[in-house]
Parts: C-alpha cells; structure tokens; sequence
C-alpha cells in the first residue's frame, strides 16, 4: 500500500523519524513532528487491563489498525493499539489508567481531519469514538436531542478528563449564565483537554420548502440558509475527475445558495425576486434553480471541490478566515506570488462567514513550492486580522503558525489551561499549541 508518509519506523521499537533526501539532515519545518516525548510504551499488562474493561474492542490487529493511522489527506502514523468505547464510564476508566501510567492517548472521532490532528504522531493509543452513536433521548417539545458522539452544533456536553474525572454539564437549559461556560474550553480543543462523550444539540424544524441555487446574493434575508462560492479554476478538476458538468455557462465565480423556511409559496416568491433583479442588475451572468430531485447534483458542485483536487495532484489546503471583502484577494494575490511554480490555485468556501478554503496544487509533493507558500499565506492573512485556521484546527502541522493568529499572551493561557487539565500531557500529545509550550 502506498501513502504520503509524514514519518517512518525505525527497526522493532517504532520510534519514528522524519524523511528527507539525503545529505545533512534538514532544519524541521514548523509542520514536522517534534522529538517524542518519554511517555510509556504499552505492554502486555496495559493490553490485558484494557481488554478487560472493553473486551473485543481493544484492537491489535494490523489491518484493522491501518484505517485509523491515516488520515484524509494520507498522513501516516504507527499506533498499535486502537480502543473502541462505547460509554462514557469506559472511558473513564481507560483515561484513568493511562494517565497513571503515563500512556499517551490520541481520541479520534470520523478521522476526516486535514491538520494531522486526528492521528497520533508516534505511537500513542487511538481512543476511537466511532461506537459512540446512541441517541439517549429526544425532547420534540424544545426540540432537544441527547446522543452518544462528538459532533457540531453543541449546545452542552459530557467530558472525560485526562485523569478520567467526568465533568457532566449534559443539561437542557438553552439559557444558563451561572459561573464559567466550561464546554467552549473543550469545543475545537482537538482532544488536548478531554474526551467530549455526550451532547445536547439544538435541533430545528426539518424547513417545509428547500431552493437550491446556482447564482448570487443579497435579499433572501430570512430565508436563505447557505451561500458558498467556488472560482472558475475549481471547475476544471470537477469536470476532468469527476465528470461533473457545468449547469451554466462558464463564468469567473459560482455561488450556491440555499433557502429554507416553512412557507413554500412565499419562499419561493422571495427566490425568483431575487433572481429577477439579480440578472437585471448584471450582477448574475447566468444561473440555475434546483428541483427537489436535482438539489444533491447541484451541492455536488461545491462540495467535491475538495474530492476532485486530490486527484489534480499534491494538495496544500488553507483553511483561512478573513472579513468578507478580502476573502479571494488573497487567491489573486497568491497566483500573483507563485507564478507558473504552482499547477492551480483555486478558492471556494462559504462566503456568509469569510471562511476561504485556499488549495494550492502541483504534480507532486514540493518542498521549494511549500516554502513560497509558507509563511506568506499566514504573514498575508495576519495582516488583514484574519485567522489561519477558520474550521480545520491547528492539529500537528500548523500548531507553530498560532502566533499569526493569536497574542504570546493567549497562547500562554493557553497553555496554563493545558497544563491544568492534562499536567501529565498524556492528550493527544504534539498537537494544537506550539512547541515552545510543550
């Protein structure tokens, strides 16, 4: 099997290193694993321990092993042992060991992460959440839903914490201003703080009436529930590997747009208004309304960006927040910067809260290519007060670019908060702050 690897084994023991050509060995980029720490290595008493909490669930097997190590974008890591809880005593009780013998422990939810967040680096145990899907109750009063899962849209949650303490703040309450809101502290943590193994979630109405379309924005106002773009270059790729064709005529820049609300007449009234003035202001070149049947084709076209670049070549993802008019300067001034070195750089992401996902692709993976690109894309964003990280984390390979985006002061709070909660550090080690806090 073959995959982009981040590090290799090293004979029997698996202590990794990191590749390079040959020659010196290399100054590490930002984004490189650091020296591992001396946290224990697993033996055959940790494994019958485990096994007896969560029998047939603590895995070993190699095969079975392998879809947990790589992530979506092939990062390849060498844990030998995956745990599988399915209740939030379980992993009481497996994080309470751990920490008293000093086991590092990397929690991993879908494994869909693009940072190197959701592997470990070396060989830390996965402690897999994907067994956690029970739905406890749901309230269809207050439209409440309790279930078992790490997932968005929180509104309360259970945490384990490193020494297994469980910190149960699984209310209904939509309004509760009593102290600290402890659960922001875990929300987008990474696992570096707990274990998050229950939520309450907010759940709306299923909306009586869905438009989708292909086009622009302004004047949906209540209604409308999504507005992404995609730039002309993400086209091709969706053509050329994916075989998914244009519904409209090519233009510099698509949008997709989405209402939902509970009035089909008067929604749909609003839509074709809004069409109407759109194309005869010439702010919309061309567009298309989806049927009810056609609405999954036409999300297709935005969300398999992401699909169809990985078979352009190697891709380096930006995931970056700025105010929404900035939000594609930075793509036209990158292609300025790089030139004919990259093979494409395209923009896409979801206009309504300027998050831009920035890809940039070559033919293959390009240490000279990553070095324009790195630090210019954070120095470019920093200077606008945007973010580096909008939705993706910071994970392993953007732990060290924090202070693009946030004060030394912050991150030291950080930290202190870290040191806290998990003083042994045994949480998904390596990842989310910078090594000059590890």
């Amino acid at each position: 099997r073959h995959y982009t690897t981040r590090i290799e084994t090293l004979a029997s023991n698996h202590v990794p290193r990191l590749l390079h050509a040959g020659g010196e060995r290399p100054t590490p980029s930002p984004a490189a694993a650091p020296e591992r720490r001396p946290f224990s290595r697993v033996t055959p008493e940790d494994l019958a321990f485990f096994s007896k909490i969560i029998p047939d669930r603590t895995i070993t097997d190699p095969d079975i092993l392998e879809a947990s190590n790589v992530d979506w974008l092939k990062s390849v890591s060498f844990s030998e042992v995956l745990l599988r809880p399915q209740t939030t005593e379980e992993v009481s009780q497996i994080l309470g060991y751990c920490n008293s013998r000093n086991l590092a422990v990397s929690p991993q939810g879908g494994n869909t992460g693009l940072v190197g967040g959701s592997v470990p680096v070396y060989d830390e145990i996965i402690l897999s959440t994907a067994l956690m899907n029970n739905v406890l109750n749901f309230d269809s009063v207050s439209g409440q839903y309790r279930l078992t899962a790490p997932i968005l849209c929180v509104c309360i949650c259970v945490k384990v914490l490193a020494d297994g303490r469980v910190l149960d703040c699984l209310a209904t309450l939509r309004k509760d201003n009593t102290g600290y809101d402890l659960k922001q502290l875990f929300i987008g943590s990474e696992g570096t703080l707990g274990v998050i193994t229950a939520v309450t979630i907010l759940c709306p109405r299923k909306p009586k009436a869905i438009n989708v379309g292909f086009l622009g924005r302004c004047m949906l106002g209540e209604i409308l529930s999504a507005f992404e773009f995609l730039d002309r270059e993400c086209m091709r790729p969706l053509n050329t590997h994916l075989k998914l064709a244009n519904p409209i005529t090519d233009c510099p820049f698509y949008v997709v747009i989405e209402t939902s609300g509970s009035n089909p007449t008067h929604d749909e009234e609003k839509l074709h208004q809004f069409l109407e003035e759109a194309m005869t202001s010439s702010q919309v070149i061309d567009g298309t309304v989806a049927t009810e049947a056609k609405i999954k084709a036409l999300w297709s076209l935005r969300e398999r960006v992401t699909e169809a670049l990985t078979h352009d070549g190697f891709t380096y993802k930006y995931d970056i927040s700025l105010p929404v008019e900035r939000i594609y300067q930075l793509v036209t001034d990158m292609r300025e910067h790089l030139g004919d070195r990259a093979k494409s750089v395209v923009g896409y992401g979801h206009v309504g809260d300027g998050n831009l996902h920035l890809n940039i692709t070559s033919p293959t993976k390009d240490p000279d290519l990553l070095a324009s690109i790195e630090p210019f894309v954070y120095e470019w964003t920093a200077r606008f007060q945007g973010s580096i990280s909008a939705e993706h984390c910071l994970g392993l390979k953007k732990r060290n670019y924090i202070y693009y985006s946030k004060a030394s002061l912050a991150v030291a709070l950080m930290g202190n908060i870290k040191t806290m909660l998990d003083p042994k550090g045994i949480l998904n080690p390596y990842k989310t702050l910078p090594d000059d806090l590890q």
